[in-house]
């Protein structure tokens, strides 16, 4: 977050000086903070003096892929990316998403979308506890660094399972509907998607639970959702 805690942070990693530019307009009339980087290793810098609220990312850099910068971030921090290319092939895509992207636009954009898609992203970062630290068993949710631990060593989570896990949290001891889950992290037109949800939760419980066949902590409510135990939980 920017030193204006009501103006969140976004920094561009793209090499076209024209698309920062018309970025930068864009989003600082919006009401955010930009800053600039035109290669993947500055990018990568720039996050970790800056400790962005979100990344737009160029896959076409001049010294790195923008998926290799996204996979070496994601070994440590679970900011939001939304990746922005002239690559409009399925393929690029579905490399991006996999190498833990939130979104995908591809140029020529418009700005209404862009916008619209960089706020889901931010809702689901929004803090949900009152409390930094959530402790369940073995694990540690450190919500002002988006961390997460487990015996002590940290997980690599992307960003949608930290916002999945974050949900879970919020709600903890209560049943969450697919619909509901969905409609929280996806947004109202994902609501049907239900092998997205299937898809991250069973992401989620081979990162989080010791017993993937007897799951502790991430409890499946036949036909209607999940529900997240927390009886040992703690909060610091």
């Amino acid at each position: 977050m920017s030193a204006d805690s009501n103006k969140p942070e976004i920094l561009v990693i793209d090499d076209e000086v024209q698309i920062r530019r018309l970025l930068r307009m864009t989003l600082e009339e919006a009401g955010y903070t930009v800053r600039e980087a035109e290669t993947g290793q500055a990018g990568q810098n720039e996050v970790l003096r800056r400790s962005p609220d979100a990344i737009i990312l160029d896959l076409g850099l001049p010294d790195l892929p923008g998926v290799e910068v996204l996979k070496g971030l994601r070994e440590w921090n679970a900011v939001p990316v939304l990746i922005l290319s002239v690559f409009g092939q399925e393929g690029s895509k579905v490399a991006g998403l996999d190498a833990g992207a939130d979104d995908y636009l591809t140029k020529p954009f418009g700005s209404a979308e862009l916008l619209a898609r960089l706020r889901a992203m931010l809702r689901r970062i929004k803090p949900a506890v009152a409390s930094n630290l959530f402790r369940f068993g073995t694990i540690e949710v450190d919500f002002a660094r988006r961390r997460v631990t487990k015996d002590g060593h940290a997980l690599k989570l992307t960003s949608m399972e930290y916002a999945l896990l974050q949900l879970f949290i919020t709600h903890r001891d209560k049943v969450l509907t697919h619909r509901q889950v969905l409609r929280e992290l996806w947004g109202p037109k994902a609501e049907g998607q239900t092998h997205y949800l299937r898809t991250y939760m069973m992401r989620l419980r081979r990162k989080l639970e010791d017993d993937l066949d007897e799951p502790k902590y991430f409890q499946t409510e036949s036909g209607i959702g999940y529900r997240f135990l927390s009886e040992s939980a703690e909060q610091g």
